[in-house]
């Protein structure tokens, strides 16, 4: 059987058992119900809600039975519970805490028709999203990674000069229609045409982990962590007083162990801060290689540089020559338009960067993932 037929069964289920609780509902509700989430995520807390709200509910006064009944089917799930398709979709509600259904116990305090008519309440994870990663509680920063870790960023693409044959195209393929007339004693029988191929831009993350990023490194690495499972053409450093290529510390399947094991890769986390000498580095060894020409450079630090200004300049002219962009991460330029470099490094490192970006809470991050998407 399918995980999506499995699931279906599920849903089957849950449509049954809000029946037994007096809503009337027929068949082709219930399969509206799983053609919806066929659509959407089946093992998404808040798609499986809006979806049977959606499809099931038809009157405001089945709201409340409706929330009571998807709070016992899917989220009151006991610790050894055998169904494992229950098990994924309660862990998406305890990964990303978007989903808060009011309490629907008669006299409630605070429960009014309109925080019954709301369902879905307002997230705490929004809230968090503007929340700047310094200002956070550790339970705040935990959830706050686990978003994170789910971000998908479709890599940027360049066109290259070699072709391959389509159906529709504006540039006939000459020698492939010539070809085939050969072949057929002159006779035509379709048009070939060329198109330009697409290839993958690789993105280059250079993470700063010394001790005055250290409120933000973590979140960073996750970025990257994220990045890097997106696409395989990715690359990932850190630096402090020295670079360290922590890529394959990367591939790993869970967050937390490539955490752990890049954090043990890494000797002078929490250290000083030799910014020229880690570009310089990376130049030499990286950037002039296949991976490294033509690639996005993504450098996240404060700018707060304890070495020499002429290196740090050199290096970085040197890697602008070689990459297509160079984005500079700065969790310190918060949400300031017309930031300012304040630091040394960044002042000297600002002529040869093509824009300055924050990264100081889970909404600059987010839009520097689409800004990432949308490079050419």
């Amino acid at each position: 059987m399918s995980e999506s037929a499995a699931f279906d069964e599920l849903f089957v289920e849950f449509g049954q058992k809000l029946r037994e609780s007096g809503l009337s509902i027929g068949s082709d509700d219930i399969i509206s119900f799983c053609r919806g989430i066929a659509e959407l995520n089946p093992t998404d807390i808040v798609d499986i809600y809006w979806s049977g709200r959606t499809t099931l509910v038809h009157r405001k006064d089945q709201i409340l039975t409706y929330d009571a009944e998807f709070r016992a089917f899917f989220l009151d799930v006991k610790a050894d519970e055998q169904d494992v398709r229950k098990v994924k979709i309660k862990a998406s509600w305890n990964a990303n805490s978007v989903l808060e259904i009011p309490s629907v116990e008669p006299g409630a305090p605070g429960l009014g028709e309109e925080e019954s008519k709301m369902g879905l309440m307002a997230s705490r994870s929004q809230i968090w999203r503007s929340k700047a990663f310094a200002e956070c509680t550790p339970r705040e920063l935990a959830t706050l990674r686990k978003i994170i870790s789910t971000l998908r960023l479709s890599p940027p693409v360049r066109r290259t000069r070699r072709l391959r044959t389509t159906t529709k195209g504006s540039q006939l393929n000459m020698r492939k229609m010539v070809r085939e007339m050969m072949r057929s004693q002159g006779e035509l029988k379709e048009l070939s045409f060329n198109k330009r191929k697409f290839r993958i831009r690789p993105i280059i993350f250079i993470l700063d982990v010394s001790g005055s990023m250290a409120e933000y490194s973590r979140n960073l690495l996750q970025l990257a962590y994220s990045a890097r499972r997106a696409n395989a053409r990715v690359e990932v450093f850190c630096f402090g007083t020295r670079l360290t290529r922590i890529t394959k510390s990367l591939n790993r399947r869970t967050p937390d162990e490539a955490m752990a094991l890049a954090g043990n890769s890494v000797l002078d986390w929490d250290g000083g801060t030799q910014i020229g000498d880690s570009i310089r580095t990376y130049v030499k060894d990286w950037g002039r290689s296949r991976v490294g020409r033509g690639s996005i450079v993504v450098i996240c630090s404060d700018g707060l540089d304890r070495g020499d200004p002429e290196v740090l300049s050199k290096a970085m002219e040197d890697l602008s020559r070689l990459t297509y962009r160079v984005f500079w991460m700065n969790p310190h330029k918060l949400d300031v338009l017309n930031y300012q470099p304040n630091t040394l490094g960044m002042m000297v490192s600002a002529p040869f960067v093509d824009e300055v970006v924050s990264g100081h809470n889970l909404k600059s991050l987010e839009e520097f993932s689409r800004k990432l998407m949308a490079v050419r």
